[in-house]
């Protein structure tokens, strides 16, 4: 066993064939130690004169399987073959977890992401239920794995559910499943997502939209743990952690009769606020980066770089879809731009928005010449002048360094200058 535990560091085993009887330690410590530090491996037990008790400890400690001497050649096979595919899965699984939870990896370091994380470390170990709360796009899905990647139930599942999503005559069987001959086409017995969340937890996503009817047996499973299906008479015992989410005021739906008071008052335990992203502007390029290398790993692309003043732009960008939107635009960005350096140019989608949402600051135009009755070419002219003007007021007017960022040539912006008379009306170009 001791000679075991050296070989088990020098590289990768996915196997051992372990007997219970050797000198020194015994295979059942060999098991536990192997458990404790290398729990990739799949262990088959060996035993000559084994004993259920044995075989049911074994088991308990993590053992693949237990095997009888004296030996069979096939049985031994047979076995060895099953653990090796059982190592593998083992392996795919813990390699796809990595890969969700980078995916799922809560991005930022100001004072709002940091005050949820606070909060999140606190409520995690926990089974208290929570309710996060946030304009739509703003990560509530990541507040909400998080909080079960750190309790006492991440080895079990995190099951999700959008409420919205769900046709108003289908979400009480989605969430309690149904009995064969409930409705029509239930050709067959089917979990809901409440018994597929056994032992783990169910992440009620706008909950705000959930029909009244289907609140009242939400609250039943919330406070009793258990439920029937569609159709069904059998009573159904379940543990699990319910996180809920939703952009809407629940108050003032329970105001208006919309949301019972009492399971809003069962679902906000514990409030989570999730900060709207022009509340953590200083988490913009860190986000940028974080988007642009995870589009390059997926894609097999090298990742590319956004220009400074391109980050500017799109800190001062409100992003009423927060950081979904923002998401989608590096994607989009990293599709379209052909060279590695992302700039201002590349930020077509982006330039009307910044301009009327940033009123008065730095420069930016006041009120964009766009009203109705103008054409197409109007319209474009014009958001074409004031995205210039602005851009040659914060390079201080030097149209060099303007016409890098716009991404055309200094001729052609002098060009453009004149044919807009932007000299005349915001100042003297140089």
């Amino acid at each position: 066993a001791e000679e075991a535990v050296q070989k088990l560091g020098t590289g990768p085993i996915h196997v051992a064939l372990v007997d219970i009887v050797m000198p020194g330690m015994s295979g059942i410590d060999l098991l536990q130690k192997m458990r404790e530090d290398h729990s990739g491996v799949s262990v088959i037990m060996i035993s000559g004169h084994g004993t259920v008790r044995d075989a049911v400890r074994a088991t308990k400690l993590g053992a693949y399987d237990f095997l009888e001497k004296p030996l069979s050649l096939d049985r031994v096979r047979l076995a060895v073959s099953r653990a090796l595919q059982a190592a593998v899965l083992a392996e795919e699984n813990r390699t796809l977890r990595q890969e969700v939870a980078g995916r799922f990896e809560m991005i930022g370091q100001s004072e709002k992401i940091e005050a949820v994380r606070e909060q999140i470390n606190r409520v995690a170990p926990s089974n208290g239920r929570v309710l996060i709360l946030g304009e739509s796009g703003t990560g509530k899905e990541l507040i909400a794995r998080a909080i079960h990647s750190d309790s006492a139930r991440n080895q079990r599942p995190f099951v999700k559910v959008n409420c919205a999503a769900i046709p108003e005559e289908l979400i009480e069987s989605e969430l309690f499943g149904s009995d064969r001959g409930a409705f029509t086409g239930a050709v067959k017995t089917r979990d809901g997502k409440f018994l597929l969340a056994e032992g783990g937890t169910l992440f009620l996503d706008e909950i705000g939209d959930m029909s009244f009817g289907v609140q009242a047996k939400v609250l039943r499973a919330l406070e009793q743990g258990e439920f029937e299906r569609v159709g069904g008479s059998v009573t159904i015992k379940v543990d699990v952690r319910v996180i809920a989410a939703t952009n809407k005021n629940l108050l003032k739906l329970v105001e208006e009769g919309q949301f019972r008071e009492d399971l809003f008052f069962r679902l906000n335990v514990v409030p989570i606020i999730a900060p709207s992203l022009r509340e953590r502007r200083e988490d913009i390029p860190c986000l940028v980066s974080h988007f642009l290398n995870i589009y390059a790993d997926e894609n097999g692309f090298r990742p590319k770089r956004m220009a400074a003043d391109a980050i500017d732009v799109l800190c001062r960008y409100d992003w009423p879809g927060n950081v979904r939107e923002l998401k989608n635009l590096v994607e989009r960005l990293s599709i379209m731009v052909a060279q590695d350096d992302i700039g201002v140019a590349d930020l077509p989608a982006l330039r009307g928005p910044v301009m009327a949402r940033d009123v008065g600051k730095e420069g930016l135009t006041a009120s964009l010449p766009i009203r109705q009755g103008k054409t197409l070419r109007e319209v474009r002219e014009s958001v074409e002048k004031a995205y210039i003007a602005d851009v040659l007021q914060h390079s201080g007017w030097n149209v060099t360094r303007a016409a890098r960022s716009l991404g055309i040539e200094r001729t052609n912006l002098h060009k453009k200058i004149r044919l807009y008379e932007i000299g005349r009306q915001r100042g003297t170009a140089g």
